[in-house]
């Protein structure tokens, strides 16, 4: 429909999963070293979690295509399935002999036996065997029992069947559960997939409209990315579906571009189911064959976009190199290596220790409820490396070490490596080795005077109103405004405009991560993460 109007070869936001499509942020290469890690490391569970459409399903196709010949991977895409009918699901899938029909049901015994038996044969042949269970969160207790006795069987070196559950958030509120301690304690690998980030969400827009033959000044302007990223929140899924319907209505009213009206307007119609949003009646025709329908369900295949080249962390698992990206290859061979231990302390030691890089001695007892007499505060936070990187200062990291969770403070990062400290005990890590044992969890700190509120909204007035008022202003290079004035449509106005540049939420509320940049920018001294022209 809208294609022949824009000149493009087909639809940039169809559910075709076309490998050309296929885009990979830092983010979900992380999550992408995640799964890699998992085959190369003697067997266990690894954890891959995300919102609906966060980009799983893409992230576990990519896994796919870059496992080691070495490998039979059975896939399974609909775990509602009582012990019996995942056991008999794992033998098709693996395309174990059972023995015929007519000697009698097997039972749950028999499946096992068989499955066994095929694993020491396909170990005995060098072969491994990996099962990826896609949306695991529906799989039921009893089920995920099972798949733990299955893990069982292991040699002195390596665990015989390796497991990946691909699921949504619950999924980790489930392995939480006391019943699940034994199969949690075997999980030796997990990360959580978080949206886009608004220059990742137009780099994803530019590149699949490019693919399907858009010329500079395409018909979706880069300066729309900050607005799609709030509309969608930075879900590739709802980008797919909001930027498809925003050209049909630009098709429709005989617009050469999306505008912010456009586009709002798509916003309104697409998700309209979407609480948040405005319930207005459709203004545009539907096609016939259902566009959105189909731009729904896409989240499909993303192509990297060409850019600098990503960090040592993006991939850690030994792989064909002919076979993986070239941001892969080269941190490919440390996932071979056996993991070091670590040394770990509590949390209260870590904060401590993260403390005096700030100089400030933090309480022993309840160090963060303590910090604000030091004109300090706690910000505590999920993310792997690349939330870190973001934040660009030290920060305690959980970690897991085995089945030891414990804390350390990640004081520096370059391309290829972190520095993590313990009672002033510095340890060097490789940042692949590192990423598959954050737990997600870290608490960083920032300045700010002890009257300061730790959220400014519009409307308040105060010292710490004028304070990002004139932090602006000197950013802008205009004027700072008179003081005790409330935070007003001016002051908002260059405040969502600093966060969407910055890659922060751009609701115009002054929160944590805002006072932090602006302390980063302004020259504010505190301690910073990265190394010197890495990662900024």
């Amino acid at each position: 429909m809208y294609t022949n109007y824009f000149n493009l070869k087909q639809q940039p936001f169809s559910i075709a999963p076309d490998p050309r499509y296929l885009f990979m942020s830092e983010r979900h290469r992380e999550a992408l070293a995640h799964l890699l890690y998992g085959i190369g490391s003697g067997g266990g569970f690894v954890l891959l979690t995300g919102e609906i459409g966060a980009g799983k399903t893409t992230v576990c196709r990519c896994f796919i295509e870059q496992i080691p010949d070495n490998c039979r991977l059975a896939y399974i895409f609909n775990p509602k399935l009582t012990v019996e009918e995942l056991l008999l699901t794992i033998c098709d899938e693996f395309r174990i002999e059972l023995p015929p029909a007519s000697s009698g049901a097997l039972g749950v015994k028999g499946y096992v036996d068989a499955i066994n038996g095929y694993l020491l044969d396909s170990h005995a042949r060098g072969n491994n065997n990996v099962l990826v269970i896609d949306e695991a969160q529906n799989l039921s207790p009893q089920v995920l029992e099972q798949l733990r006795l299955l893990t069982n069987l292991e040699t002195s070196e390596r665990k015989l069947l390796q497991i990946i559950l691909i699921g949504q958030p619950e999924l980790r509120t489930m392995l939480a559960r006391p019943e699940l301690e034994q199969l949690a304690q075997r999980v030796i690998a997990r990360y959580h997939l978080g949206p886009l980030s608004v220059s990742e969400t137009g780099a994803y827009v530019t590149h699949r409209l490019t693919v399907a033959g858009a010329h500079p000044g395409n018909p979706i302007p880069a300066s729309l990315a900050p607005l799609i990223h709030r509309l969608t929140q930075g879900v590739p899924r709802r980008i797919n579906l909001l930027c498809d319907r925003a050209l049909l209505g630009a098709y429709v009213e005989n617009s050469r571009e999306v505008t912010p009206k456009i586009l709002r307007r798509a916003a309104q119609e697409v998700f309209a189911a979407d609480p948040s949003a405005q319930r207005t009646p459709p203004r545009w025709p539907l096609v016939a064959g259902g566009v959105l329908a189909g731009a729904a369900i896409s989240a499909a295949a993303w192509q990297a976009v060409p850019r600098s080249p990503a960090p040592a962390a993006a991939v850690v698992a030994k792989a064909p190199a002919a076979r993986m990206q070239p941001a892969a290859s080269a941190a490919a061979a440390n996932a071979a290596a056996p993991a070091k231990p670590l040394l770990l302390a509590t949390q209260a030691e870590a904060l401590r220790e993260l403390g005096a890089l700030w100089g400030q001695q933090l309480p022993t007892e309840e160090p963060c409820q303590g910090a604000p007499k030091l004109n300090l505060r706690c910000y505590q936070g999920r993310g792997g490396l690349y939330e870190l990187r973001l934040l660009d200062r030290p920060a305690i990291v959980a970690l897991h070490d085995g089945q030891k969770l414990g804390y350390a403070v990640l004081s520096g990062m370059d391309e290829g490596s972190a520095t993590l400290s313990v009672n002033g005990q510095r340890q060097k890590v490789g940042l692949g080795a590192l990423a598959t044992r954050l737990d997600g969890e870290f608490t960083t700190l920032w300045k700010v005077p002890r009257a300061f509120r730790e959220e400014v909204r519009p409307g308040d007035s105060g010292p710490d109103v004028d304070w990002i008022a004139g932090r602006l202003a000197a950013l802008n290079k205009v004027d700072a405004p008179r003081t005790d004035l409330p935070l007003g449509d001016a002051t908002r106005r260059q405040l969502r405009s600093f966060q969407a540049k910055q890659n922060l939420k751009a609701d115009g509320v002054a929160g944590p991560r805002t006072y932090m940049r602006l302390n980063q920018l302004s020259g504010v001294d505190e301690p910073r993460l990265l190394a010197a022209g890495t990662g900024k």
